[in-house]
């Protein structure tokens, strides 16, 4: 069964039409303007995940959808609803934990000798487990009286950004921080079935703000970052598409700055801006 037929039966199902040319057209729009890719095995989840949009617009086709999209004059309300659509919401504390120690341990004491705060990034943020897991990181190391730290959080889902605002978590969050910082920094509503992290800890985090990495004037908010996660987002760019972030960061990053990304993804072969360094027993790229 082809892709087209796939998508074009699932769409059916809804009442939306796809006419012929539609999901090919709607994949580039999508490309273009978020970076994501869906190759030909992923378009009917694409199809899958705006359906829905298009139908509480009152479209009977995804090609009326793609209009909106590309030509309307309030699309980039409509391009919040559909990133949300499309974002895909899965981490958890303590991700690939080796690089959040050797930011308290080999990273900050390269870069927290100058007077001016030292600058994180967490992009991707999702739903806030990433910076949140910086924060108490460097709350256990005692950075916060040491140095000048500024953890920003961003991400390109709008929804992703207000849950990570709430700091409420369900019990998969957790499945990789330790017991005994979950009970430090979260107090636990049991009748909800939900942990909610301490004030002081959320009040880290200096910004949560919407960012589209695939738009170069988006990045202009990153100037100066000392350190910048970006784990687990390359996975679903195309080779061209990380080129222009990598570079990005390149261009705005301090010297040195160090970039961390996740271990599935490799840039060794896309830039020469970056060099990998083991750094306290994790590999980071430290900008040339």
């Amino acid at each position: 069964m082809s892709f087209t037929f796939q998508a074009r039966q699932l769409a059916d199902v809804r009442g939306v039409r796809v006419p012929s040319g539609t999901l090919p057209l709607l994949r580039e729009l999508v490309h273009g303007h978020t970076g994501m890719f869906y190759d030909d095995q992923r378009m009917d989840v694409l199809a899958d995940r705006l359906t829905p949009l298009a139908i509480a617009r009152g479209f009977d086709s995804l090609l009326d959808y793609y209009y909106l999209l590309k030509y309307d004059a309030n699309a980039e309300d409509e391009w919040a609803r559909a990133i949300d659509a499309l974002s895909v919401q899965e981490t958890y504390f303590w991700r690939e934990v080796d690089q959040v120690h050797a930011l308290t341990r080999g990273m900050l004491p390269r870069v927290a000798a100058s007077r001016r705060p030292v600058r994180i990034w967490s992009l991707p943020c999702s739903t806030g487990e990433e910076p949140l897991s910086l924060a108490i990181a460097l709350t256990e190391a005692g950075w916060f009286s040491r140095a000048s730290i500024e953890i920003h959080a961003a991400d390109a889902s709008q929804a992703a950004l207000e849950r990570a605002r709430a700091g409420k978590y369900g019990a998969r969050a957790f499945r990789q921080l330790p017991e005994d910082l979950r009970e430090k920094y979260f107090s636990h509503d049991a009748p909800r079935g939900e942990w909610t992290i301490s004030r002081a800890i959320h009040d880290r985090v200096t910004s949560w703000t919407r960012l589209n990495a695939a738009q170069r004037a988006d990045l202009e908010a990153l100037r100066g970052a000392d350190v910048i996660f970006c784990r687990n987002m390359f996975i679903y760019f195309q080779e061209s598409t990380i080129r222009r972030v990598v570079d990005g960061f390149a261009d705005l990053m301090a010297s040195p700055g160090f970039l961390c990304v996740g271990a599935a993804e490799s840039l060794l072969r896309l830039t020469t801006r970056f060099d990998l360094q083991e750094i306290e027993g994790a590999y980071v790229y430290v900008r040339s």
